[in-house]
């Protein structure tokens, strides 16, 4: 499983011109699922999201969580994370999840994440979405397990 998570102040997602999922201070969550992800994989990251200090405190220490500021996350489906451009022009996506099994890992997180009282948004899986936003310092995270 990768997740970018994209430090944000708003963020939005929109299919066919109408939004879908918006945001304000939080994560921006692009998901991708691999063949060999599962729902511990799923927990893992889940958690990782919810707990990761990338927010300033006070003092402008990266030091709180997005639990810790009341932020939320918008999760973006993205098979593309899972996209191989090491040979040839075209990526390979083969460690790329069968799209059943990707969206059932991908709304688990999206659901582990609300367990922890998070507000979370989502795009539509396997929609063509546009996806805006304004990021946070920049601030940038790959998450891989």
């Amino acid at each position: 499983m990768k997740v970018v998570l994209q430090r944000v102040s708003q963020a939005s997602v929109s299919v066919e011109g109408e939004v879908v999922g918006q945001i304000e201070a939080g994560f921006l969550a692009l998901v991708g699922i691999g063949h060999a992800d599962d729902e511990s994989v799923v927990s893992w990251m889940a958690e990782k999201t919810a707990v990761l200090r990338v927010f300033e405190d006070d003092a402008g220490k990266m030091n709180r969580s997005v639990i810790d500021i009341g932020g939320s996350v918008l999760a973006v489906s993205q098979f593309t994370l899972y996209g191989d451009c090491r040979k040839g022009r075209r990526p390979a996506f083969t460690d790329a999840a069968d799209p059943a099994i990707a969206k059932r890992l991908y709304e688990l997180y999206v659901e582990k994440l609300k367990g922890q009282g998070i507000g979370v948004e989502t795009g539509v899986f396997a929609a063509d979405m546009k996806v805006a936003l304004v990021n946070d310092g920049p601030v940038t995270m790959l998450l891989e397990r």
